[in-house]
């Protein structure tokens, strides 16, 4: 569609691109809902999203020689992650069972000199297996914590970011040099079925149904093997972290 430099001042033009640009809300909406928990809608997303768009076409300058498509993009993702910082999706009571979870596998790391094994972690806890592997399941929709990290095309988070304690976050002043040789050292000291499994997930980008195909398990058990990992993470990396705090 062809618009003049002075479009923005005209309604009725402004009011057709939105109209005739609709359709690429929705796309970014769906490829976002799918890395996000399922509580999140997509219509949710997509009444944002044209929020976005429409400050696109309010703000948009064709003589600055930048397609409208690319412009409108990105106003519309960041507005959908705008709303989703908005919100905290993960209980308090959640986040400290998380802490609570993530120190029992340091202190026994510092007991077996090894990584727990689940068993152990649920023991120490004082939860039966299957509370823990339900407790994984519902610690998944931290991810969207880390909104932030989604690329411009709705992609997975930053695993940098995943490995960052959320009260931590905002704070940490390691140079990301530093926090990918941290991240690096971390991921070698884990089992290395729960690597291999980060691995497919935020560099290969595999679904979990394709990683569950790879391994013989289903899509649940390969979410709680990842959220255990990112757990074992954290755990590793907080004392970095707490010490480059104290810096």
């Amino acid at each position: 569609m062809r618009v003049s430099a002075a479009f923005a001042a005209d309604p009725a033009v402004r009011d057709q691109l939105v109209m005739a640009h609709v359709d690429l809300v929705k796309a970014l909406a769906n490829r976002l809902r799918r890395r996000l928990p399922s509580q999140v809608e997509v219509s949710e997303l997509v009444s944002v999203g044209v929020l976005g768009l429409i400050d696109a076409a309010t703000r948009y300058q064709p003589s600055l020689g930048v397609p409208f498509d690319a412009f409108a993009r990105r106003r519309i993702h960041g507005a959908m992650l705008d709303a989703l910082r908005s919100l905290d999706w993960v209980p308090r009571s959640m986040r400290k069972l998380q802490r609570q979870a993530e120190d029992t596998i340091g202190r026994l790391r510092q007991t077996y000199g090894r990584e727990p094994e689940a068993e152990e972690i649920a023991a120490e806890l004082g939860i039966s297996v299957e509370e823990y592997d339900h407790m994984l399941d519902e610690l998944r929709t931290m991810e969207v914590a880390v909104a932030r990290s989604f690329d411009g095309d709705g992609g997975m988070p930053n695993l940098i970011d995943l490995a960052i304690d959320p009260d931590q976050g905002q704070q940490v002043r390691l140079e990301r040099l530093e926090l990918r040789r941290l991240l690096a050292q971390a991921l070698q000291r884990l089992p290395e079925r729960e690597r291999q499994i980060l691995n497919l997930s935020y560099v290969e980008e595999l679904t979990l149904a394709e990683i569950g195909g790879v391994f013989g398990v289903g899509e649940s058990r390969v979410s709680q093997i990842r959220t255990q990992a990112i757990m074992r993470l954290r755990s590793l990396l907080r004392p970095a972290l707490t010490r480059s705090e104290a810096n």
